[in-house]
């Protein structure tokens, strides 16, 4: 199944960007294999625990699940933990890839009973295609057209009862019919370092690698709240560890690797203090439209909007206002920078 790269114009790739980047190899072995393994997204994690002992106990298919959240937080490894919690298979594909009707038509004919269906990136499938989906989330039929003009015909399909697990980074861009027919919805949430270092140290033991917990703890607190960057810094950091420390990872070889990275105390990249840097900088702090930052740092306005603020705004670093992004006072202080106090700054702080 494709997954999303994370891959930029100059060819090069972000150290703690959180999508697959290319030619990046996951070791699935690092994905946990059950609820009882899966760390993190507590709540969610007890709740599902429940639907699904409910399901098994009714003999039921576990009902239609939608995930949602930013790329990286494990929406393919609950995925693949349902089917293996249910006793069951699992088929993938993602929404981009369903081209036509007749595909998505022919992937649900050809499911068994219980058969967990995963599409990814599901809010980018198309609205035509779409309406396949309902009758077959909902009754369980899918409707075919036989033959053309006037003497064409609907013919009703039954099909087994199965489990559609939607993944999502844009909930907003699903229609409300289709979202609507998932019984059940989670949205999962950043990880805390905490949760990251359990998760690193986890990872570090079945890749074999010695490491020290202050080490880990470092890794997390950078890894920006997402196992896949935390699992990619440690890959890096080994690297490292095995020409410097004969491969033992210690606090001060994973704070020198992360430097030589870029990846600074905060997890933020030379990307994202360049963009704080050209708010603060040549538009004394903000505000600034998205479409002049766009063009002051050389990024198409959607990979700002969609790549870069999410992680800036939840670190309260900017602000979004009505007149534009602004750097606020967390922003000054990381980059170390003397806070102008203008007189727009003030009135916002």
């Amino acid at each position: 199944m494709p997954e999303q790269e994370a891959v930029f114009e100059d060819g090069s790739s972000r150290m703690v960007a959180p999508e697959t980047q290319l030619g990046e190899v996951h070791d699935l072995s690092l994905r946990p294999q059950n609820l009882e393994d899966y760390v993190g997204q507590e709540e969610i994690r007890r709740n599902l625990e429940v639907f699904i002992a409910a399901a098994k106990k009714r003999n039921h298919a576990l009902d239609h699940v939608l995930l949602s959240g930013p790329p990286g937080l494990g929406k393919t490894t609950l995925a693949n933990i349902f089917a293996k919690e249910m006793g069951v298979q699992i088929r993938s594909t993602s929404g981009p890839v369903i081209e036509r009707q007749g595909d998505l038509a022919a992937i649900l004919t050809n499911l068994e009973p219980g058969t967990i269906l995963f599409i990814d990136e599901i809010h980018r499938m198309n609205r035509v295609i779409e309406e396949v989906l309902y009758g077959a989330m909902e009754d369980f039929t899918l409707d075919i057209i036989i033959g053309e003009g006037p003497s064409a015909r609907t013919v009703k399909l039954e099909l087994p009862r199965f489990t559609l697990v939607g993944a999502t980074t844009r909930t907003g861009l699903l229609s409300s019919p289709l979202r609507d027919r998932f019984g059940i919805q989670c949205r999962l949430q950043y990880y805390s370092a905490e949760e990251l270092q359990i998760i690193v140290l986890r990872s570090a033991a079945k890749l074999e690698i010695e490491i020290v917990e202050e080490a880990a703890l470092e890794m997390a607190r950078r890894a920006r709240g997402t196992p896949r960057v935390a699992n990619r810094i440690l890959k890096r950091c080994r690297d490292f560890a095995d020409l410097q420390t004969s491969g033992v990872i210690g606090l001060a070889l994973v704070q020198e690797s992360l430097e030589k990275l870029g990846v600074d105390l905060e997890g933020l990249d030379s990307m994202d203090r360049m963009i704080l840097e050209t708010i603060i900088h040549k538009f004394k702090g903000g505000p600034v439209g998205l479409g002049t930052l766009s063009a002051s740092v050389s990024e198409e306005k959607d990979t700002l909007e969609d790549v870069y603020e999410p992680f800036l705004l939840l670190k309260g670093f900017i602000q979004r206002t009505p007149r534009g992004r602004v750097a606020t006072e967390q922003a000054y202080q990381h980059l170390q920078i003397p806070l102008a106090h203008t007189e727009s700054q003030m009135q916002l702080f």
